[in-house]
């Protein structure tokens, strides 16, 4: 139960810069608040909504609130405790204020406004302002009694009085489970079009790199196989090669040296030449002269015949070594053209060996360059266990997705199924229907007591059947105003009989302003006064009326006047 104690406010519309203070726990179950009209007394029903919802009970913007002379320091106070813990919520306009002590301790206030008053409307009073002003205010021409709200709002009051709006609350969240869980569905069943593809793709990936692999290294080992033949052939091709070249060199061997001894030949030739052409010179001599073309002497004829016969015996014989000479010479320069020959030879034969020497090098460098290609080719057909890896991963997420999917799946069933469960026509409308006859029994009661014999009932969508012993059927519209007010009242004090029942909602405090005003008669109003001050028990009631000469009909009275401008409270 909610135990209103004290409230009080300065610079809050027409009241000034002084506290007014009105205690709401006071020992007079019965308290009037009276004033003429603009004199402030209407005051503490603004008061009261502004401090626990942030708003005005009339239809004037927070703005307003504030004193128009003063203009700042706009503050509203309200003190209530609910079992043995203390409460106080402070609120205030230029500056803005928001504060909720708990046993004197000022709660943090880290978080936003909106989620603080949201905390404070769902986990301390556990009401909100529509379910405030039905079951602790009847109000004058701003308010709207329970009768005329739309059926909606009917509902939010009554789950409000029977505290089942936490499974609104409950559904709102499953609403939104469903979303997210479905949400996640798609991105899960995205993801799993996705691995699919993926696994797909890398055992093809796979079969590819085993089949081009294979491929490749076969296609390899047979090149290196005809690089090696074309190797061999060049090598057996520089093996005869040299045996010609060894042949032709131990040819050149046995023919070395012709040039020197040509040259010694040619040398010895020139000197049997000159030796010839001394000779014949002498022999031409002795042969020509018999008288010495010097001296003039007779040359001895002996002599002479013994030079001319030496001569040409000389001759003869430099004539047969010239010719040996000769046969020897062309016998070295035949040998020396035939050194030339085989030295080109071998140049030639040695060339063809380079020549095969370099393309062994060519078939050689292109063997060690396959078979590091098929080293290669081979590691990677031995790493292949890599991508059989990424295959094992891929196909592990894949499963790994499917189960999430299901169980999303699965939760969206359960989330569906308890959906069902909380929403209007669930749970909430079988506890509905459990204290629906309870409901309409106190409306009844409370009817009668204030003296109009109706059977009035509420059905499950909240809508009206009332008979009456003239009519069968009317609606609330049916009624004089006087009569709404009848049906209005015994309402409010059922809704209190069933949030006092429920202790969700019960609270010590009820406001009335100008019920007595209007469209109540004396009758009416002498019942009324009947059912507030005997009947309704537990409650401190408060009155607000311009209405004279009921004073004495209350415990407590309370005036309102206002001096200078500002309003003032006059006990």
């Amino acid at each position: 139960m909610i135990l209103f104690e004290n409230i009080r406010w300065k610079n809050f519309l027409s009241t000034g810069n002084q506290f007014s203070e009105i205690n709401l726990n006071t020992n007079d179950q019965t308290t009037l608040i009276i004033g003429s009209n603009g004199s402030g007394k209407s005051t503490v029903l603004d008061a009261l909504t502004f401090s626990l919802f942030n708003k005005p009970y009339r239809k004037i913007s927070k703005s307003q609130l504030v004193n128009t002379v003063n203009e700042k320091d706009c503050r509203v106070e309200l003190e209530f405790s609910i079992g043995t813990t203390s409460w106080k919520i402070i609120r205030g306009i230029k500056p803005n204020i928001f504060e909720i002590w708990r046993d004197d301790k000022l709660l943090d206030q880290s978080s936003s406004a909106n989620d603080q008053q949201k905390w404070l409307e769902q986990n301390v009073v556990k009401m909100n302002y529509k379910s405030f002003t039905q079951i602790v205010i009847l109000g004058s021409s701003t308010f709207i009694p329970f009768m005329q709200l739309t059926a909606p709002n009917r509902r939010d009051v009554i789950e409000d009085l029977l505290d089942i709006r936490i499974f609104t609350a409950m559904n709102n969240i499953i609403k939104d489970k469903i979303r997210v869980v479905k949400e996640d569905v798609r991105t899960l069943d995205l993801k799993k079009e996705s691995l699919n593809d993926k696994v797909d793709m890398q055992q093809k990936f796979i079969d590819e790199i085993e089949s081009r692999g294979k491929q490749r290294i076969t296609d390899k080992e047979g090149k290196i196989k005809i690089l090696n033949i074309e190797v061999d052939t060049h090598m057996e091709e520089n093996e005869h090669i040299q045996v010609a070249v060894d042949e032709f060199t131990k040819e050149q061997q046995e023919v070395s040296g012709s040039g020197e001894k040509l040259v010694e030949l040619n040398n010895f030739r020139g000197k049997i030449s000159q030796k010839v052409a001394s000779i014949t010179k002498e022999h031409k001599f002795f042969t020509q002269n018999t008288v010495c073309p010097t001296c003039t002497q007779s040359i001895d004829e002996d002599f002479r015949i013994n030079k001319i016969d030496d001569a040409q015996t000389k001759a003869q014989e430099l004539q047969t070594g010239y010719q040996e000479l000769e046969k020897a010479i062309k016998e070295e320069q035949e040998r020396e053209r035939h050194f030339t020959h085989l030295s080109k030879e071998i140049t030639k034969l040695t060339h063809g060996i380079s020549k095969n020497n370099t393309r062994i090098s060519g078939c050689q460098r292109q063997i060690r360059d396959l078979e590091s290609e098929i080293q290669t080719a081979t590691e990677q057909l031995e790493n292949r266990s890599v991508e059989h890896d990424k295959l094992v991963t891929f196909k592990e997420n894949l499963q790994e997705t499917y189960d999430h999917l299901v169980s999303h799946k699965d939760k969206i069933k359960y989330y569906n199924f308890t959906y069902g469960l909380l929403k209007d026509g669930g749970v909430k409308t079988k506890i509905i229907k459990k204290y629906l006859p309870l409901i309409n029994q106190q409306v009844n009661r409370y009817l009668q007591m204030m003296d109009f014999y109706i059977n009035f009932t509420l059905d499950e969508e909240f809508n009206e059947t009332i008979q009456s012993p003239i009519h069968e059927d009317f609606s609330y519209s049916s009624f004089s105003e006087g009569e709404k007010q009848r049906i209005d009242l015994a309402l409010l004090f059922t809704w209190r009989e069933v949030a006092k029942f429920k202790n969700s909602v019960s609270t010590n405090l009820m406001v009335l302003d100008e019920v007595f005003d209007s469209s109540l008669d004396g009758q009416g109003t002498e019942e009324f006064l009947k059912i507030i001050r005997y009947v309704i028990e537990d409650a401190n009631i408060f009155v607000i009326s311009h209405k004279s000469g009921m004073d004495d009909r209350f415990e407590k009275v309370i005036k309102f006047e206002k001096l200078k401008g500002f309003s003032r409270m006059v006990s």
